[in-house]
């Protein structure tokens, strides 16, 4: 089976800023797999380059098979939630749902399913006529990926979708992550939180744009002497800095 993900050496710098050093690492397909790390780490400028918004300064990367170069071909098949999603808040949800369709060329009777179901998924239903600028914090969110995932891909980068979010409504938020499962949706997310990081297959922790650790929360916290994942990051970044 091919990786749903492979990065090879991949690197971006920004003058004499590196914001992403070599980056090695492969996701498996149909799993969530973790990018950890602090703001400034380089999470979001690796999901800027795997969806083809940056071009890499060095190294190369496939998504689903396919290099950077040929991203194009492959952009109905990937879904992509970015730290500020693009809502109009002057729509409601039914008008913004519409609007993200019509531009992933999703019409019709397809629209019409596909929406009614995503707004079952999402318990968005009662809220069709909500202005989005008047949703709380985490049925933005669910609305960002409601739209995300109108036209049905097969791997879905979410960039620190739940900051800011309650912790209720993050917890809801990955329990339609963990939904889309089913579907063998592969999920890349990028989060900050550690409690978060727990609920992934597997995890890679950044530190300034360097992938440091690489593996299953179990092991990672088993290998640093079953401390917490926090606890763990930490030694590894000491242990990194130190070298």
């Amino acid at each position: 089976m091919i990786d749903a993900v492979t990065t090879r050496s991949l690197t971006r710098s920004f003058e004499e800023y590196i914001a992403v050093d070599s980056l090695e690492l492969s996701v498996n397909a149909g799993e969530i797999f973790g990018l950890v790390g602090p703001d400034g780490a380089g999470k979001t400028t690796t999901i800027r380059l795997l969806v083809g918004v940056l071009d890499a300064t060095s190294g190369d990367a496939t998504v689903l098979g396919a290099p950077l170069s040929a991203l194009d071909s492959i952009r109905p098949r990937i879904g992509y939630l970015s730290q500020r999603f693009g809502l109009y808040e002057d729509l409601t949800v039914a008008e913004n749902l519409l609007f993200f369709a019509r531009l992933q060329g999703v019409t019709g009777k397809v629209y019409e399913d596909r929406s009614r179901d995503l707004l079952a998924f999402s318990g968005l239903g009662p809220f069709t006529g909500r202005l989005a600028g008047q949703l709380s914090g985490g049925m933005k969110q669910k609305l960002g990926l409601s739209c995300s995932l109108l036209h049905k891909p097969e791997i879905l980068f979410l960039d620190e979708p739940t900051a800011g979010v309650d912790p209720v409504s993050r917890r809801e938020f990955w329990r339609l992550l963990y939904s889309l499962l089913k579907d063998n949706v592969t999920i890349f997310v990028a989060t900050s939180y550690m409690d978060e990081a727990e609920r992934c297959s597997r995890l890679g922790f950044l530190h300034n744009g360097r992938l440091i650790s690489l593996d299953t929360p179990e092991r990672i916290r088993s290998e640093a002497g079953n401390a917490s994942l926090e606890q763990a990051f930490l030694r590894k970044v000491g242990d990194t800095d130190a070298d």
